[in-house]
């Protein structure tokens, strides 16, 4: 069980759970699980960006997929003037809903 320190919520509580080398219950994270972890965001953040107006959109899909309905979450990124769902986007977020 994570102790009363611990935040177990928010997009920070999962970063600082990993640099910690703990999941959110306390338990240990297996070095083979975070050395994987490790490489592959060592990768990632070589990768060149392209923009953070494309990273933002990204996020908001990947996330709000989550929390919205695809309707919702369509009309959101409209009213934000970003472009709305892509087909390739519907079909992986809700298309086993």
């Amino acid at each position: 069980m994570a102790d009363s320190s611990t935040q177990t919520t928010g997009a920070d509580a999962v970063d600082a759970a990993i640099a910690q080398g703990l999941d959110l219950d306390g338990s240990p994270i297996p070095a083979a699980k975070l050395d994987l972890y490790t490489k592959v965001m060592a990768k990632e953040g070589d990768r060149q960006r392209s923009g953070v107006t494309n990273t933002l959109r990204s996020r908001i899909v990947r996330i709000g997929a989550k929390h919205f309905s695809q309707a919702d979450l369509n009309q959101m990124l409209l009213d934000a003037e970003f472009p709305p769902l892509k087909d390739k986007e519907i079909a992986f977020y809700y298309g086993g809903k």
